[in-house]
């Protein structure tokens, strides 16, 4: 008798996989488990699964038995480890003889025996015909349970699946191919079948039947099909009809939605269908609000709208019906956001279209004209739908905050908000959010959609601001009258949330806000009212610095300085933000280095200082008071004062920075502000409180963010000078030595550090534009250091961080394309542009990895623009260097091998089957196109007449691109990226 086929040894397997899935003490389990690994690894065990499976013997092994045994053979097969037997066309037909014996078991046994009959085909030799030549024997479910996961081999390189290089599975998807149209044959002669043929509940026949044509489909067993046949093919049909059962609906959908992304013939077929789709199906699901169904039909008219805007474009009574059923399932009210959310790439891409077509046309004129209604529409759904819910606008003094999703959806929305206004105009956009017959009774007043019109308005603040259509602000400063004038008792939660929306807008709009005088006094009333409530504290400090910044020809007159001082003594309780209170003092800094008169001034600056000043004295005089030392309690409460004192003096200073180069203070000034400063800082390094983390850091960093921001000033002032270069050098430096920096090494050290990045960043970018070229050439590792750097940080989750980084190395292109345009034939290594572009001919594959990175999951959203700007400044970079002496050290063949290299790096958790293949040609195609334009634009004249070369065809294009790349990506989950990832060599 053969060992594997012993009673004893069946036996005990069966015991050990007892004791794994049913013992209630966890060392039997770990036990049976550390024997059965053994018994996995062993040579009997190809022969006892078989046994188990392929044996008639009565009574059958248990359930979890046979799974164990089909898991082990699957396993066996797939790894790596251990060498098929020689008889593998015996354990093919025993795997078949399992399948027959178990087709209508519990349905993961007969799949875990298909999927090992699948992995044995794409191995053995002859593997596929084989397998194919005995499917006739099958039972239909078993058969189709095969047909199901055959196809899934082509794609699965995960799953500890490593025993396969990538020319077998390529010859494995080759010859599966070549049964597609049988296949397609038996898939069609089942949707044909009675009910219940074969035993199996038609329902459940019709559901198997779609998850195997969606297994083949994105295998590609429609390729090369005329576009006709495919439109008409009966398969095609059964999968449109089965959106009616509910049984089968979510599989229906996911089959039509692969088939319209893959075949570019089909949208126009798909959208000759919407209005059955309408009527029929997405009209009673959103009277039944049958969510499922709602969100089903949502992805397919999407998937065809994005397929073909064109097509949509056009305005047939289709496209039309497309139009209006995708504004019904946003305005669709549900729990969350999804439904809403996953339109919102296909408006954009309808938007993007119409936007491109030629200005001066009818054409254009025609279809703008046409979806006009549907855009305003669209406006009011998703003003709808933006909405903060659940807040009673009668329940006073409760704060409420919006829900995570609500917050992800309004900012996925900037983008699509823009486009409308561009669609609709500026003076149309405003209109439709400020003429909403809203009562001038305060009590009557609708709080939530006042304050969902004050988010849209904030949204494209850039877009009206630079259309420079007029504003009557007089609905705005209604409101905010209304605000300001009411007790914090009497706020509920709804207005607190108001508060921070109208902070947006008074922020957004300052510069014509503040361009009349009557404004003013209002408007910091209420930001010094919304400053004090936690919700809006962060709008209303920036608000109030922007108006100080755009109202700088009065802020400093004595009525307005008394309000900003006010402001600056309510500090002192430390009820702020540590970032609110630096903007705080910023703009108030700034209103007093506008004031005229020189004494008043420094006088006024010393006053604004000792403000702080105070809170770190007090922590100093707790040394001779040993009382309050040891009260806890109080003492916890003087370090924290203490440490926001000190941050509000660093925060003056570096202000002070800028008004030095812009002359609004001299040098008089400053010594008097540092004769105050500098010796209440000795006493503190001397005292014992520096022992605590939080007041020594706070403390370096104030002193040390003011000096940072005067270096980078200084250079920016003097750095051209060759005397400043040593200076300049070693300034650069010490900041790169620092510790702290030498940590920022993965993205998730980099979001605890966004202010020491946006410093260095400032910094180096400044040392790039302003220094000699001998203090680059001296510097020439630490700018490759700080490249790197930038590199990982733009991948940090902070939004802030992130973007500051891509704008660094955005000024390195920058600087690098000056340099070459200047100079066509390549200069020595001693030249800037040299140094530069050698740097990142060095850190180009890097920098790619990292920005595909950063493009992944739900952050991504926010740096498209930077990321399309930068990409189309490399692409620019690297095609101008291809046709000029620079072509040794940088060239197209470079930026092509980078986005090679990147692409076929990415895993599958990351990229769709047969994505990365679809990738590499669009993106280059696009990148040359937007090349292109960057060139053209800063070549001759074009410099002064198209600075906006983002505008043009090619440049828009590119960011379509990644803004597809980076929405079709938003669930999938956030990398992790440290050092390794920034470039091919480690980070010291």
């Amino acid at each position: 008798m053969d060992v594997a086929e012993s009673p004893d040894l069946q036996a005990q397997l069966a015991a050990a996989v007892h004791a794994l899935n049913h013992a209630s003490h966890p060392s039997a389990r770990l036990a049976a488990n550390q024997w059965l690994l053994g018994l996995q690894r062993s040579p009997h065990a190809w022969a006892l699964a078989v046994s188990l499976l392929a044996s008639a013997d009565h009574p059958s092994p248990s359930a979890d038995l046979l799974f164990f045994a089909a898991q082990m053979l699957r396993r066996k097969i797939q790894s790596p480890d251990y060498s098929l037997p020689d008889n593998a066309a015996q354990l093919l037909d025993a795997l078949l003889v399992a399948a027959r014996r178990f087709c209508l078991a519990p349905p993961r046994l007969l799949t875990q025996i298909c999927l090992a009959l699948a992995a044995l085909a794409l191995r053995a030799e002859g593997g596929v015909d084989g397998l194919f030549a005995r499917m006739p024997h099958l039972p239909d479910p078993a058969l189709l349970e095969l047909l199901t996961v055959l196809p899934e081999e082509v794609a699965q390189d995960e799953s500890g699946d490593t025993g396969v290089d990538s020319a077998t599975r390529c010859r494995f998807a080759r010859e599966l191919l070549m049964h597609a149209p049988a296949v397609l044959e038996f898939l069609l002669a089942q949707s044909e079948k009675p009910a219940a043929a074969d035993g199996v509940p038609l329902h459940e026949r019709n559901h198997r039947i779609l998850r195997c044509l969606l297994s083949w489909v994105r295998a590609g067993c429609f390729s090369g099909a005329p576009a006709s046949a495919l439109a008409a093919h009966p398969l095609l049909t059964f999968a449109f009809n089965s959106l009616q059962a509910f049984f089968s609906f979510e599989v229906a959908i996911e089959v039509m939605t692969e088939l319209v992304s893959q075949y570019q013939e089909l949208p126009q077929a798909f959208l000759s269908k919407m209005p059955y789709i309408r009527e029929v199906l997405l009209l009673p699901a959103l009277a039944n609000r049958s969510e499922k169904i709602i969100a089903g039909l949502t992805s397919l008219m999407c998937e065809v709208g994005q397929a073909a805007p064109g097509l949509v474009a056009e305005g047939s009574n289709e496209a039309l019906s497309l139009s209006d059923a995708l504004l019904r399932c946003v305005a669709f009210s549900s729990e969350d956001w999804e439904i809403a959310e996953s339109t919102l790439q296909f408006w954009c891409s309808l938007a993007h279209c119409i936007l491109g077509i030629d200005e001066q046309t009818s054409k254009r004129n025609a279809t703008q004209e046409l979806f006009l209604p549907v855009f305003s529409s669209l406006l009011d759904a998703l003003l709808f739908r933006a909405q903060i819910i659940d807040i009673d606008e009668h329940c006073t003094g409760r704060v409420s905050s919006i829900p995570d999703g609500l917050v992800q959806f309004r900012l996925n929305l900037e983008e699509l908000l823009v486009d409308i206004c561009l669609l609709l105009g500026a003076p149309a956009y405003i209109n439709k959010l400020l003429s909403s017959g809203w009562g001038l009774a305060s009590q009557s007043i609708p709080w939530k959609e006042v304050e969902v019109r004050m988010y849209a308005l904030s949204m494209v603040a850039d877009t009206i601001l630079q259309d420079g259509s007029p504003f009557d602000f007089s609905v705005v400063m209604h409101f905010v009258n209304i605000l300001s004038s009411r007790t914090p008792a009497e706020l509920n939660g709804c207005q607190f949330l108001v508060y921070k929306s109208f902070g947006d807008v008074i922020g957004s709009y300052s510069k014509w806000l503040s361009s009349s005088k009557s404004n003013i006094k209002p408007l910091l009333l209420f930001c010094a009212s919304g400053i004090s409530k936690s919700i809006s504290s962060n709008s209303c400090s920036v608000a109030l610095r922007k108006l100080c910044e755009d109202a700088s020809s009065f802020i400093h007159e004595p009525p307005i300085l008394d309000i900003l001082f006010w402001i600056s003594e309510g500090m002192g309780e430390g009820n702020l933000r540590i970032e609110d209170e630096e903007e705080i003092i910023s703009a108030i800094t700034h209103a007093l280095c506008s004031i005229l008169d020189k004494e008043l001034r420094k006088t006024s600056l010393a006053r604004l200082l000792c403000s702080s000043y105070s809170a770190v004295e007090k922590i100093i005089d707790i040394d001779r008071d040993e009382l309050l030392r040891q009260n806890s309690s109080a003492y916890a409460q003087a370090l924290n004062i203490a440490v926001r004192g000190l941050h509000r003096m660093g925060a003056l200073f570096s202000h002070l920075a800028m008004s030095i180069t812009s002359g609004l203070i001299d040098d008089d000034t400053i010594s008097v502000l540092f004769g105050i400063f500098w010796p209440l800082l000795e006493k503190l390094t001397q005292s014992s409180h520096m022992e605590n983390t939080s007041l020594s850091t706070a403390a370096c960093r104030s002193l040390s963010s003011a000096i940072h921001s005067c270096a980078a000033n200084m250079i920016e002032e003097f750095g051209h000078k060759e005397e400043y270069s040593v200076v300049c050098v070693r300034t650069i430096e010490t900041f790169s030595s620092a510790a702290s920096l030498s940590n920022l090494n993965s993205s998730y050290t980099c979001d605890q550090e966004p202010d020491l990045i946006e410093a260095y960043a400032n910094f180096t970018s400044a040392f790039i534009r302003c220094c000699p070229k001998e203090a680059i050439v001296a510097s020439r590792s630490l700018l490759e250091l700080s490249f790197q750097k930038a590199a990982i940080c733009s991948t940090a989750m902070h939004q802030g961080a992130a973007l500051v980084a891509i704008s660094y190395m955005s000024c390195f292109f920058d600087a690098s394309l000056t340099d070459v345009l200047e100079s066509p034939e390549c200069p020595s290594d001693e030249s800037r542009g040299a140094v530069l572009v050698q740097i990142l001919a060095r850190c180009g594959e890097g920098l790619m990895f990292n920005v595909f990175y950063a493009l992944l999951g739900v952050s991504a959203l926010s740096r498209v623009h930077k990321s399309a700007t930068m990409l189309q400044k490399l692409a620019a970079l690297c095609s101008l260097c291809e046709r000029t002496m620079w072509k040794g050290i940088l060239c197209w063949d470079s930026l092509c091998g980078w986005l090679q290299t990147t692409v076929s790096s990415l895993s599958s958790e990351y990229l769709r089957q047969g994505e990365a293949e679809l990738i590499i040609p669009l993106w280059l195609k696009v990148l040359q196109d937007a090349a292109s334009d960057y060139l053209h634009s800063r070549t001759g004249d074009n410099c002064r007449n198209h600075p906006g070369y983002m505008q043009g065809k090619g440049g828009r294009t590119l960011k379509r691109v990644i803004r597809d790349f980076a929405e079709s990506h938003r669930n999938v989950p956030t990398p992790y990226i440290d050092s390794r990832w920034s470039c091919r060599q480690q980070l010291s």
